[in-house]
C-alpha cells in the first residue's frame, strides 16, 4: 500500500481559508529539523517576490537548485541511516519509489527480500570471481588485468572500456539511466551513481547528476518545476488550503493544480475550455461564417468589402454574383432592384428560402460579438497588468527614492505606494478572469449574471479609481519643486482607495468562489417567506367557513390563473 505521504495529491487537497483576501495565519517557518519555510520572501525581494508576500500565501516555498540538493541528500541520508544500507542503495531505493521516504520505509519492513529483488539491490553476488591474473569481459571478451575489470553487486566482470561505453549510451538515450541495470541481459542488479562517477566522462556525469536532481522533482506529487520558459525554480506545495495558485521568483505566477497561469477565481475547468476557445480554429469558421459567403459556383468563401453587391470571385473562378441572392450577375439589372438592393433577394426571403441560411448567418455573428466583448476585455486587463508591474518596478527603482527627495519623506513611510501597486496587479488579474467566467455563465440564470454583473462592476469601478489616483495623480508630487502640503492628504486618499478596492475584490472573489450562491440562497429565501404568507392567508380564508363559500372565487391565488 502507498504511504500517508505519497498518497498525498494536490487534487485532494483540503480546501481552507485564502490566501490574498482573507490573510491567512498560518506559518510554515524554518525550523531546526530542516522543514521548508513556507513563508518565505526576503525584505530586499524583487516586484515578484513582494507579489508573493503582499498576497501572504504560506502553502508553498520556492526551491533553489541547492535547496533541491539539500532536501534530496537529507532524505538519501534518512533512509541509509534508518535501513542500514549504503546512501548508493538508498538512492536507489527511493529512485524507485519516487522518493517517498515513507513508502521505501513500509515496503522495506513489509518484505526486505522482495524490495531487494525488484529494485536490484543484491545482498550477495551471484557471481564470485576468481583470482586470476586476468579476467575475460562479458562484453568484449577480451581479457583484462583485475584492476581493469569493474561489477556492480551481482559480479558479472565486464572491463571499465565497456562499462564507459554502457553508461556513456544509457546516459545519452535520456532520464533512463537513472533505472541502469547490470549490462548482463539475465541480471537485473541495479547500477548506482557511484559506478557513473567512477567510470564515465564529465559530460556525461552531468548529465547524468542533471536527470538525478530533477527526478527529484518530477517524481514528487508535492512538488513541480516551475512552468516559466527559462526558469530552473520548482515550488514545494503544502496541503491545507484550498487556493493553488503561486508565485515563483522568476515572477511567473501559475496554478499549482493546471499549471496554467494564476486565475483564481475561477477554477481550472474553466479556464482550459477560454484557453482551448482562445487558440481554436472553432472562431475562425465562426467569422468565416458570420461574415462571408460561399462563392455559388467554387464554394470558396467571399467576403464583401465594398458596397456594391455586384460579387466577382477571385481567379481562376471569376464567377460573377449578386451578394444577396448568389445568383448570376448576368440574370440582374435595373428589373431586380439595382446595384444595391436585390428583389429576388426580398422575394426569396419572404417565401422562407432563406431563413435557414439567414439565421445560422445571424447566430455565428451574435455568438462573435459576444466572444469579442469578452475577449477584449480579457486582453485589455492583461495588458494593464503587464503595465502596472512594470510600473511596479520602475517605482521601487526611481520613483519612491525620487519621491522621498521632493517631499521630504524616508523611503520607508512611502511603502503604501508600492501596496497600491501591488493591489492593482493583483486586481487586474482577478478581474482578467472574471470575464472568461462571465462569458461561460449560462444566459437562463438571469438572477446570477445580474448579481455577477454588480459585483463586477463595482470592482472595476474602484480599480480604475486606485489605477488612476496612481497612475496619474502621483505625477505632481513626483515633479514638485519642494515639498507640497497636499501629500499627506494624497497618502490618506490612495490609502483608503487601496482598501476600498481590496474590500470590492474581496466580495468579488468570494461570491465567483462559491458560485454566486448568495442568489440562490437569497431566491429560496423569498421563495419561502411567499410560501408561508400564501398559507397563512389560506388558514385565515378556511376560517370563515360559509362565508369562505360565497365568496371562494374572490380568495383563489392570483399565482393560479
Amino acid at each position: 500500500m502507498d504511504s500517508e505521504e505519497d498518497m498525498l495529491d494536490a487534487n485532494d487537497m483540503e480546501s481552507g481559508e485564502d490566501d490574498f483576501y482573507s490573510g491567512g495565519t498560518d506559518d510554515y517557518n524554518e525550523s531546526d529539523d530542516g522543514e521548508p519555510d513556507y513563508g518565505f520572501v526576503e525584505e530586499d525581494a524583487d516586484d515578484s517576490a513582494m507579489i508573493a508576500w503582499h498576497r501572504s500565501q504560506k502553502n508553498f516555498c520556492v526551491l533553489k537548485e541547492e535547496d533541491i540538493r539539500r532536501h534530496q541528500m537529507d532524505n538519501i541520508e534518512r533512509v541509509s541511516v534508518v535501513l542500514s544500507i549504503t546512501e548508493v542503495e538508498a538512492s536507489i531505493l527511493l529512485r524507485h519509489f519516487h522518493w517517498s521516504v515513507g513508502r521505501v520505509h513500509d515496503e522495506w519492513f513489509a518484505d526486505e527480500e522482495r524490495v531487494r529483488k525488484t529494485v536490484g539491490i543484491l545482498e550477495s553476488p551471484v557471481v564470485r570471481l576468481a583470482n586470476d591474473n586476468e579476467l575475460t569481459c562479458g562484453i568484449c571478451f577480451d581479457s583484462h588485468p583485475p584492476e581493469k575489470i569493474a561489477s556492480v553487486s551481482c559480479g558479472h566482470p565486464f572491463c571499465t572500456t565497456c562499462w564507459t561505453g554502457y553508461i556513456s549510451t544509457t546516459i545519452n538515450d535520456g532520464p533512463g539511466c537513472l533505472m541502469l541495470r547490470c549490462p548482463d541481459p539475465s541480471c537485473l542488479a541495479a547500477v548506482g551513481h557511484d559506478m557513473v562517477d567512477k567510470l564515465a566522462s564529465e559530460e556525461d556525469k552531468e548529465k547524468y547528476n542533471r536527470y538525478f536532481l530533477r527526478s527529484y522533482i518530477e517524481d514528487n506529487r508535492k512538488m513541480k518545476w516551475c512552468p516559466a520558459p527559462g526558469c530552473d525554480f520548482a515550488i514545494d506545495f503544502a496541503a491545507g488550503s484550498g487556493n493553488y495558485d503561486v508565485s515563483c521568483l522568476c515572477s511567473f505566477s501559475f496554478c499549482w493544480n493546471c499549471t496554467e497561469e494564476a486565475h483564481r477565481p475561477v477554477d481550472c475547468s474553466t479556464v482550459s475550455k477560454w484557453i482551448l476557445k482562445n487558440s481554436a480554429e472553432s472562431e475562425n469558421m465562426n467569422w468565416i461564417l458570420a461574415n462571408s459567403k460561399p462563392c455559388p459556383r467554387c464554394k470558396r468563401p467571399i467576403e464583401k468589402n465594398q458596397g456594391c453587391m455586384h460579387m466577382t470571385c477571385t481567379p481562376p473562378c471569376k464567377y460573377e454574383f449578386c451578394w444577396l441572392c448568389l445568383g448570376a450577375w448576368m440574370d440582374h439589372g435595373e428589373r431586380t432592384g439595382g446595384f444595391y438592393a436585390c428583389n429576388r433577394y426580398e422575394v426569396a426571403k419572404q417565401e422562407g428560402q432563406y431563413d435557414e441560411t439567414e439565421r445560422r448567418r445571424e447566430m455565428a455573428k451574435n455568438s462573435l460579438e459576444r466572444y469579442t466583448h469578452y475577449y477584449e476585455r480579457w486582453a485589455s486587463n492583461q495588458t494593464s497588468r503587464q503595465k502596472a508591474m512594470a510600473d511596479l518596478q520602475q517605482a521601487q527603482t526611481q520613483n519612491l527614492e525620487k519621491l522621498s527627495d521632493r517631499q521630504c519623506t524616508p523611503e520607508s513611510q512611502l511603502k503604501f505606494v508600492l501596496e497600491a501597486w501591488l493591489q492593482i496587479i493583483e486586481c487586474r488579474r482577478v478581474l482578467k478572469w472574471t470575464y472568461a467566467y462571465g462569458y461561460y455563465l449560462p444566459d437562463h440564470e438571469h438572477a446570477k449574471r445580474q448579481f455577477f454583473e454588480y459585483l463586477q462592476g463595482e470592482a472595476e469601478s474602484g480599480l480604475e479609481r486606485l489605477h488612476q489616483c496612481v497612475e496619474k495623480d502621483l505625477g505632481q508630487f513626483l515633479n514638485a519643486e519642494s515639498p507640497s502640503k497636499d501629500f499627506n492628504d494624497y497618502r490618506t486618499k490612495l490609502a483608503g482607495l487601496t482598501s476600498v478596492t481590496k474590500n470590492y475584490f474581496e466580495n468579488l472573489v468570494k461570491a465567483l468562489e462559491n458560485g454566486l450562491a448568495d442568489v440562490d440562497s437569497h431566491a429560496a429565501c423569498s421563495s419561502k417567506s411567499t410560501s408561508s404568507k400564501s398559507t397563512g392567508c389560506s388558514s385565515k380564508t378556511r376560517g370563515k367557513g360559509k362565508g369562505s363559500s360565497r365568496t371562494g372565487g374572490s380568495s383563489r391565488n392570483p399565482d393560479d390563473n
